[in-house]
């Protein structure tokens, strides 16, 4: 199959593993993202140090948007606060026949996201535990693969040929991927988890494996779940099969060395995406009048952190 051109817009720990796995596989992909991550992939290349292999990885990068011009593929993986600001930059460089997968936390960012592009958006849920190192260097400690899909007011059977298509190009890179016709009780699936982990992650300061391991932090986490589940229903969302709490706990096993996102913004003073998430579920509860009490308070404690002075968060 051939390749697409591949802008990664965003090259974090999530643009990064992926971009870098499609780089590998010899596709050419340009790197967006910070200016101390450009400049050490420019200089040595992307260190991509994976669960399966350690490699140094050519390919381009830059700081500026319009790199993107000509890419027939765009992973968007900006955070979910930057959404619409991100999108109305770069939709100047894109041609109308590319195609925008957004690649990032929360279930609204497509939705956020068409107003602004002439290009097509899909959605991609993302499973990986990865983190910057440093400069150019990416760490990867669990899993990597990814369930892609259309979301309405697109049809399901006209969009599932270019779905093949892009999900045929993340295979060839070596990324598990699969279409799902459900891709909006994915998203929510997802959106579970992040709302089980990544709160509690960062106010505990804590890996998966331990919080699974907590009877405390378990517990509060299958409130989290719970409420998010209620507010999915009460919604119209149709959930994948299974138990979403047990799938939930599962995540401490499978990603064991993970941290989470929002513990990662915190550490490095950044702003994080808790309003995506847990506040996403809180402001969707109050709308659908389903109770989030846990979900409020770790959205509140998260956003206290967040905005607290660099000498009171130490």
């Amino acid at each position: 199959m051939k390749w697409p051109q591949v802008a990664v817009v965003g090259a974090g720990a999530v643009g990064c593993y992926y971009g870098g796995m499609l780089a590998r596989a010899g596709a050419p992909v340009t790197l967006i993202g910070r200016p101390a991550h450009v400049a050490a992939i420019e200089r040595d290349g992307l260190l991509l140090e994976t669960l399966g292999f350690t490699e140094r990885v050519p390919v381009a990068a830059s700081t500026d948007l319009a790199a993107a011009r000509g890419a027939g593929l765009a992973l968007f993986c900006v955070k979910s606060t930057d959404t619409e600001q991100t999108a109305r930059a770069l939709a100047p460089h894109l041609d109308p026949d590319a195609v925008v997968l957004s690649m990032q936390n929360g279930v609204d960012n497509v939705e956020r996201l068409r107003p602004h592009l002439r290009a097509t958006a899909l959605a991609a849920v993302v499973y990986v535990a990865a983190a910057m190192a440093g400069p150019g260097h990416l760490r990867h400690t669990g899993r990597g693969d990814l369930v892609i899909g259309a979301l309405p007011p697109d049809d399901q059977a006209t969009a599932r040929p270019l779905l093949e298509r892009v999900a045929g190009w993340l295979q060839q890179g070596g990324i598990p991927c699969v279409v799902s016709d459900n891709v909006e009780g994915e998203l929510w699936a997802k959106l579970l988890i992040n709302c089980a982990y990544n709160a509690i992650s960062a106010l505990g300061r804590a890996r998966y494996r331990r919080i699974g391991a907590h009877r405390l932090a378990l517990g509060v986490l299958q409130e989290a779940v719970r409420e998010a589940v209620a507010v999915a229903q009460a919604a119209g969302v149709r959930l994948p099969e299974g138990d979403p709490v047990e799938a939930a706990c599962a995540i401490s096993r499978s990603m064991a060395g993970a941290t989470s996102s929002t513990a990662q913004d915190i550490a490095r003073g950044r702003r994080t995406e808790i309003d995506h998430l847990n506040g996403y579920v809180v402001r969707r509860g109050e709308a659908l009048g389903v109770p989030t009490p846990v979900n409020r308070t770790l959205h509140a404690l998260v956003k206290l952190l967040e905005e607290a002075e660099p000498d009171e968060a130490r």
